[in-house]
């Protein structure tokens, strides 16, 4: 019985808390997140005597939000500027949206009143057909402007904001999708990338091919593309260099380490005599046997074959048009080898189970130099990759 009525306390006090900031965002005048807290619910089950509120909540919002968009509306309509067109055409898209959520719940009671709840619908196709028809007017107009008469690459950008808003709400109007691909082009930023080997070491190919490989890096930059191999037709605006400093790598090395191991082992057993020197026995008759030990000695040689490869570089941007160096950021990355295995003389009982496990390991063939900078590379690509992400080259 306790456990029931904790269980509908839970329940009252969740659906007061869900009216309560319902009625909260009606008060602050968030009437569109009243609405979608109420329809939400409602959806759920719009004749439950318990979401009577949310009818109500629902009833005020509407009227509410109605009353002030179409306000806004007429006074933007009245303004007669077309740079409000689109806050035109959003408002009346939002206010149909809103009586095509609310309409599949209807009717919806109102108990306490024996009424239905009232919603005034309007017809707004005219007026979203309308607005859209200037709107577009207005864009594809401003956008191809722009795109004429840019004096950098942030116009471009701009016109091909315009004309892909305008696909979207507009899709096949007139040439815009000609005019966008163009906008882009010319909005760009083109980016050769180069690698520069400045040690005595030589860099892997393959290494080379995957650091310069940025489709492989998941670097997703709408304004800039970046040229491994630049092209004659490409006017670039930045080049990125990536210059090797330094390539360290260590003498192959291996050292070993003596261990000398002790341990009492059991080794068989003595009997246990009585005072006249006979056997002596348990209570069942059984002779008496007590364990015997030993200690055992064993030498235990631990091999360590070790050998790193540092790797310096330095990422830097220049503007090509200028010749100056924009930006530099200076990474490093560092590999290392190890490879430990053992033998031993002796009694190898006195070892460890750790230790017995390095004896049946052997000694292997150390990587190569161009393995150690190679795999020293892995690390360097993720470092390029996030000072590529952190540049900002706008």
């Amino acid at each position: 019985m306790r456990k029931s009525l904790l269980v509908i306390t839970l329940i009252v006090l969740t659906a007061c808390g869900g009216v309560k900031k319902t009625q909260e965002a009606l008060n602050s005048g968030n009437y569109v997140t009243a609405m979608n807290k109420a329809i939400a619910k409602l959806s759920d089950n719009k004749t439950r005597k318990g979401n009577q509120e949310y009818v109500l909540l629902l009833e005020e919002a509407f009227v509410k939000n109605k009353k002030r968009e179409l306000e806004k509306v007429t006074f933007l309509e009245k303004d007669g500027n077309p740079a409000n067109l689109e806050k035109i055409y959003n408002s009346y898209l939002k206010l149909k949206q809103l009586q095509n959520r609310i309409e599949p719940l209807l009717p919806l009671p109102v108990y306490d009143e024996n009424r239905n709840a009232e919603f005034s619908f309007n017809n707004y196709d005219a007026k979203i057909i309308q607005t859209k028809t200037e709107l577009s007017e207005y864009l594809y107009a401003n956008a191809s402007d722009l795109l004429k008469n840019a004096v950098n690459k942030y116009d471009f950008r701009q016109a091909y904001d315009d004309f892909n808003y305008l696909n979207k709400i507009n899709p096949g109007y007139y040439n815009t999708v000609v005019k966008m691909d163009e906008a882009y082009k010319k909005g760009l930023d083109y980016v050769k990338i180069e690698l520069r080997n400045d040690t005595q070491q030589i860099i892997p190919e393959r290494l080379e091919e995957e650091l310069l490989d940025f489709n492989t890096y998941g670097i997703n930059s709408l304004w800039t593309q970046f040229h491994k191999n630049p092209i004659e037709s490409v006017k670039y605006d930045y080049a990125m260099y990536l210059d090797f400093r330094e390539i360290n790598i260590s003498p192959e090395q291996t050292n070993e380490k003596q261990i000398i191991k002790e341990k009492q082992i059991r080794d068989g057993y003595d009997y246990v005599l009585d005072s006249n020197g006979n056997v002596a026995k348990d209570s069942l008759g059984n002779d008496i046997k007590v364990d015997k030990f030993k200690k055992v000695r064993c030498s235990f040689y631990q091999f360590t074959q070790f050998k790193n490869a540092q790797v310096g570089a330095k990422v830097s941007f220049v503007d090509l048009e200028n010749g100056q160096e924009v930006n530099s950021y200076p990474i490093s990355s560092e590999f290392v080898f190890e490879h430990v295995y053992a033998n031993y003389s002796g009694d190898k009982r006195a070892l460890e189970n750790d230790l017995i496990a390095l004896l049946d390991l052997a000694a292997v063939p150390f990587p190569t130099n161009e393995q150690m900078v190679y795999d020293a590379g892995e690390d360097l690509k993720a470092r390029l990759k996030n000072v590529v992400q952190r540049h900002n080259f706008n």
